[in-house]
């Protein structure tokens, strides 16, 4: 018997949360199940509203319905996986206003001037002084396409997982792209003894960037892997364990009593030659109220249609409303290594 389309909903987000490398058994209906068995059920139970191209004609809407539901509770978490060490996430109904709560102390409010740098439409950019205790966040339809036929998935070309990262892999590197392009434009409101722009890695500038976002809190440095495995001693290695964690690794992942968190990277061109996040630069953030600076608001549902070619092959659209600001105060720091400025 066909599972009602509730229980199809949740055995496909379960699905689509499951890491298929993994061997672990994952929670379904008080039942452990390998992926293989989760998605092969999933498999099963859509061919049921689609083994045939009349089938598929007649329940396509519910298909894309499971598709969207699925995406709205697999993106958000994703970004939190992937931003949330830096970035706070939230999902707001349709209509409503993304709004997050500024918690910031009394003390720190007489110490640090904020400013929140928001991506507007188009690309521009407006930098304002924060007046108030909410920030307030402008959300944009963004969308992305997949050249799949559902048809891949039913004969077992591609899984359900696969599937959803292919429709939302657009929608993902959209959301990456809005942060990078909003920490970038929020340097300039800065002091200038919080930004050093170097031509190689300096310890001692790096050193004086964190004695000033130390101030506020112990810090933590933000950086992709090409900034961190420049991050070394000038005067040699310090100890065996720090090279071979180096050697293992690739970096360090404490610089003097700091953790280095390194951000995922991603390219935007085919030829991986195109990077997403500009690699030279490192953020110093100070642990507090206020030590996730980037705020992503995720609004309304997800919206898939089809699209069919003259070919016949189809192509499967989405779109998601989605916005990013940055809340800067100046006890947050930026180091740049310009060696590594690549054209992105």
């Amino acid at each position: 018997m066909a599972l009602a389309k509730n229980d199809l909903i949740k055995l496909a987000k379960t699905v689509a949360n499951a890491n298929p490398a993994s061997q672990v058994a994952y929670s379904y209906e008080g039942t452990n199940l390998s992926y293989s068995d989760l998605n092969d059920t999933l498999r099963k139970e859509l061919n049921e509203l689609a083994s045939t191209y009349a089938l598929y004609r007649e329940n396509k809407n519910t298909i894309f319905s499971i598709m969207e539901e699925t995406i709205n509770d697999v993106l958000p978490r994703r970004v939190l996986e992937q931003y949330g060490k830096f970035a706070e996430v939230k999902t707001f109904a349709n209509g409503d206003k993304p709004r997050f709560v500024n918690k910031i102390t009394a003390s720190a409010r007489r110490r640090a001037k904020q400013f929140i740098t928001r991506v507007g439409l188009a690309g521009v950019y407006e930098v304002f002084k924060l007046d108030g205790q909410y920030i307030d966040v402008e959300t944009v339809a963004y969308g992305g396409a997949a050249q799949i036929g559902f048809e891949e998935f039913l004969d077992g070309r591609v899984d359900f997982a696969e599937l959803i990262d292919i429709v939302m892999e657009g929608l993902d590197e959209a959301v990456y792209k809005e942060i990078a392009k909003a920490l970038v434009a929020s340097i300039e409101s800065l002091p200038t003894a919080n930004v050093k722009t170097e031509t190689e890695f300096v310890e001692s500038s790096m050193d004086e960037l964190i004695q000033v976002a130390d101030s506020y809190g112990k810090s933590t440095i933000y950086c992709t892997y090409e900034f961190a495995a420049t991050m070394v001693p000038a005067e040699g290695w310090v100890s065996d364990n720090m090279r071979d964690q180096k050697w293992n690794v690739g970096y360090l992942a404490n610089y003097k009593g700091h953790n280095v968190i390194v951000l995922d990277q991603s390219f935007e061109d085919e030829n991986n030659e195109k990077k997403v996040i500009d690699p030279s630069y490192a953020w110093i953030i100070p642990a507090g109220d206020n030590s996730k600076p980037v705020k992503i608001a995720f609004e309304g549902p997800t919206a898939i249609k089809e699209v069919e070619n003259e070919d016949w092959s189809r192509e499967l659209r989405a779109y998601k409303k989605f916005g990013v600001a940055t809340l800067i105060t100046n006890n947050i720091c930026v180091y740049r290594n310009s060696k590594l400025i690549q054209s992105i």
